[in-house]
């Protein structure tokens, strides 16, 4: 199993840079949760360990975004690859055809998009219903693999979700 820190360097060291690529750390957020999201149906078992919480802006691995959080709002830089810490992971073909699927059909779309698609699907949004109080920018609720797994189980790989109702 992996980390979601090592799940986030193959989508950045996957990126065309030299066609201009970039990615922001909203949109590497959700490439993460879907990538999660559906190994967990394809697969029975999860990518990686670490906690996926519903944050204000959609699904968020908080060990993801202290990584990112200070700067490369607009994108994240190549360069920023380079830490041993975060080292991108010998991967399966089976698993990089996987991400590669990923990054196909969820990578082409914005951060907004994303942030607009995942936050009207059910996992995220019982999550932030049964966040305790105010509902904050920052949530410890989490998003669980039962939710997400019952939930995108439901559904074509790929698929744009039903309006969902809790």
């Amino acid at each position: 199993m992996y980390t979601a820190n090592q799940i986030a360097s193959w989508f950045l060291m996957h990126l065309d840079a030299d066609a201009g690529d970039t990615i922001s750390p909203m949109k590497l957020q959700k490439l993460i949760y879907y990538a999660q999201a559906w190994h967990l149906v394809m697969y029975d078992e999860p990518l990686f360990e670490d906690r996926i919480e519903a944050w204000g802006h959609g699904p968020t691995v908080p060990s993801v975004y202290k990584r990112f959080k200070d700067e490369f709002r607009e994108g994240i830089p190549f360069e920023a690859l380079y830490n041993e810490e975060y080292d991108c992971p010998k991967l399966s073909i089976e698993l990089e055809d996987f991400l590669k699927d990923i990054q196909f059909r969820y990578g082409e779309h914005s951060a907004r998009f994303l942030e607009n698609l995942v936050c009207r699907e059910l996992p995220w949004r019982k999550a932030r219903r049964n966040a305790a109080g105010a509902i904050p920018d920052y949530s410890l609720a989490e998003i669980t693999r039962e939710s997400m797994k019952a939930y995108y189980s439901n559904l074509k790989y790929g698929q744009q979700p039903r309006t969902a109702t809790i």
